[in-house]
């Protein structure tokens, strides 16, 4: 283990569907110095020996926006952007009093997301992501191609070929359509397609088992944490998918292993975006002594 210090640091265990994080409140004061913010994800998110968790969200102010989120995986790279991780950062700031808004613009390294939060008795239950346009622009994903969108396309993945559609909505994706979703070996292809020679800035991978056009089966492999119970972003990119190439309507159930997602698609000005809904939990508060 590292040699930082710990030791007075408050933080909340919360996870969206399974998919979990810890949430650290950032906006009174850097908490967790800059340069040690990579090997302090690292260490809180090793399960066994400390927490555990798929990454460390940090709450910070923002110039531009209500809020900033920042995300940071179990390896310690930061993310883009996290659709599990924003419900749960939402419900923080939100239930902790930080912004008692039941509407949030937060910002992001994926750009501008904007949050509907439904509430009881002045507690979050429910959160509506405005996700975004994305991008299936091979330049954009960032990938390796000679054609501007990789649709239903074949990768030679460890000595197989899969198909494969790749889009970005503020973080990147690989989404594969399968008939056999049970029978995926997850640990040989999810890391064989993240860290492709192909997607320099690696690519977090989906399987998509569809059961009709508006309910599907999902699992995922995320980039920099490995096999999660759910992925928001995830589920949105691959309704997205399934929607540009006809297989799917605007409005799809997704089904994860963490539980459900209500992804929405809708047009604008020629371009895909979507909303998520979906929940979010606290787990526990903690302080380190």
């Amino acid at each position: 283990m590292s040699n930082i210090e710990l030791k007075g640091i408050e933080f909340s265990k919360m996870h969206g569907l399974g998919n979990d994080y810890v949430v650290i409140d950032e906006t009174k004061g850097e908490i967790v110095a800059e340069n040690e913010k990579e090997e302090f994800s690292k260490e809180i998110c090793t399960r066994g020996f400390s927490v555990g968790a798929d990454g460390v969200i940090f709450v910070c102010p923002s110039e531009t926006q209500d809020i900033r989120f920042r995300i940071f995986n179990a390896d310690g790279s930061e993310a883009e952007m996290c659709g599990n991780g924003i419900r749960c950062f939402s419900k923080f700031v939100y239930d902790k009093n930080i912004l008692k808004n039941e509407k949030l613009a937060v910002e992001t390294l994926g750009g501008t997301k904007y949050v509907e939060i439904t509430s009881e008795n002045g507690i979050s239950k429910l959160f509506k992501v405005d996700m975004g346009i994305s991008t299936f622009k091979t330049n954009k994903i960032p990938m390796i191609s000679e054609v501007e969108e990789f649709l239903d396309d074949e990768v030679l993945v460890d000595g197989e070929i899969i198909n494969l559609t790749t889009v970005n909505v503020g973080n990147p994706h690989a989404v594969s359509f399968t008939d056999d979703i049970k029978n995926i070996d997850l640990d040989r292809f999810g890391p064989a397609i993240e860290n492709h020679k192909i997607f320099p800035e690696r690519i977090n991978v989906h399987f998509i088992d569809i059961i009709s056009n508006n309910e599907i089966n999902m699992l995922t492999w995320e980039r920099g944490a490995g096999y999660t119970h759910a992925c928001g972003t995830g589920a949105t990119s691959s309704v997205l998918v399934g929607y540009k190439l006809g297989k799917l309507d605007k409005k799809v159930l997704v089904h994860l292993p963490g539980g459900d997602l209500e992804i929405e698609v809708y047009e604008k000005d020629e371009e895909l975006g979507a909303f998520m809904k979906g929940s979010a939990e606290l787990v526990f508060d903690g302080k380190f002594v």
